[in-house]
């Protein structure tokens, strides 16, 4: 049973705010600003992405402009003096590949802390950014077109058991009808989940215990 097909390319902006390493503290912050992303690529060459400057990289100039940094804050506080792109951002970006799936770049955004992500091919060209809200985008597809899609891709499989229906209100997907085999209902469970939009699974298969 095939997972939903929903990659980074479907989702990501495709016009990417980007900066190159020259740009200088001011116009980052107005631009960030401008365009209301909390961070920006740098670029290099015909495009490749060498660097990310955040709101992270930005804010050390106004957290020491008064105090001094503790020894273990030491590598932080070097940004405060930083006027340029070059010297503020946190390289080598943390990108993710237009072909990765949504939980893949949701994975990499947990794990290494970020809001966003540049998008770039396998020569490192910036082809997009991928934010958290546009993860988030798969749970606006109306119940019709989730229920559609497991119909399709889940319960119209050949190897699907028979006689299953499903319903989803609320991107909360309902199974129904008899399940003679006990073993089939995580791997039902799991396959309905992974269709993009879904918020959860419900089974409402009792006829299985009955079989049981």
């Amino acid at each position: 049973m095939p997972a939903s097909h929903y990659i980074v390319s479907d989702v990501m902006t495709h016009t990417a705010v980007a900066i190159g390493r020259d740009a200088p503290y001011k116009e980052i912050v107005a631009l960030m600003d401008q365009w209301k992303v909390s961070a920006v690529p740098v670029l290099e060459g015909e495009g490749r992405v060498v660097g990310v400057v955040s709101e992270a990289d930005l804010l050390p100039k106004e957290e020491f402009r008064l105090d001094e940094p503790r020894p273990d804050e030491f590598a932080e506080a070097a940004k405060a003096g930083a006027l340029r792109a070059g010297e503020l951002m946190s390289s080598p970006a943390v990108t993710v590949h237009p072909d990765a799936t949504l939980a893949e770049a949701a994975r990499i955004m947990a794990t290494r802390k970020v809001k966003r992500l540049p998008v770039v091919s396998e020569i490192g060209m910036l082809e997009g950014v991928v934010s958290r809200s546009d993860l988030l985008k798969v749970f606006l597809r109306t119940d019709g077109d989730i229920e559609a899609e497991i119909r399709r891709s889940v319960l119209g499989e050949p190897a699907a058991p028979a006689g299953l229906d499903v319903s989803v209100l609320e991107g909360v997907a309902t199974l129904r009808g008899a399940l003679a085999e006990r073993s089939l209902v995580p791997l039902l469970a799991r396959a309905v989940r992974a269709v993009e939009g879904v918020v959860d699974v419900r089974m409402d298969l009792g006829a299985h215990e009955d079989a049981a």
